[in-house]
């Protein structure tokens, strides 16, 4: 009998899962049938992505709420689509794209094309605005990472004296707290 499942994917652990949680529930996917990945669409190797294909069957219907969600890179979003609809043989319904569904496949795969390329192309404008506000905190003087820690000016002897083995480490280590 044909299943209905339900994919969720957020770029990080810190971002919430739960529109997107509603929304399928709205469509009354089963809480057990949704699979949740917390990382990044760059490429489709997340690990509840996978277990949801090896559990689609022919004739099942997996919902997900947009293009983006699915994946972030051109190629492979039209390379899963193809292996989920063509070799699979489920049936894919885009809730922000109901249109996919009234269309017959050849305007669908082209309306994919450009949804995925759009996916794309907001991954690397995401990447660049990224790049851009980093320069602009870096040229503002906000250092990135641990704070730096003095070291003190015996340092070279304090390394010196470990390589001979006169030191341990530990003791290196306290002293340079």
């Amino acid at each position: 009998m044909a299943q209905v499942y339900g994919y969720v994917r957020v770029s990080s652990i810190d971002q919430n899962e739960e529109r997107q949680i509603v929304e399928l529930s709205k469509r009354n996917v089963l809480s057990k049938n949704i699979y949740i990945d917390k990382q990044s669409g760059k490429s489709f190797e997340r690990p509840q992505y996978k277990k949801l294909v090896r559990k689609l069957k022919q004739g099942d219907l997996l919902y997900i709420l947009s293009i983006d969600r699915l994946g972030r890179n051109y190629l492979e979003i039209q390379e899963q689509w193809r292996i989920l609809t063509k070799e699979k043989g489920i049936d894919i319904c885009v809730i922000d794209m109901p249109l996919l569904d009234l269309m017959g496949t050849f305007i669908a795969d082209l309306v994919l094309q450009i949804l995925s390329f759009v996916a794309q192309n907001e991954r690397e404008n995401i990447r660049k605005r990224q790049a851009q506000g980093i320069a602009v905190a870096k040229a503002k003087g906000i250092k990135f990472g641990r704070p730096e820690i003095a070291l003190p000016e015996n340092f070279g002897e304090l390394v010196h004296e470990w390589e001979k083995k006169r030191l341990p480490l530990s003791e290196v280590l306290e002293v340079c707290k």
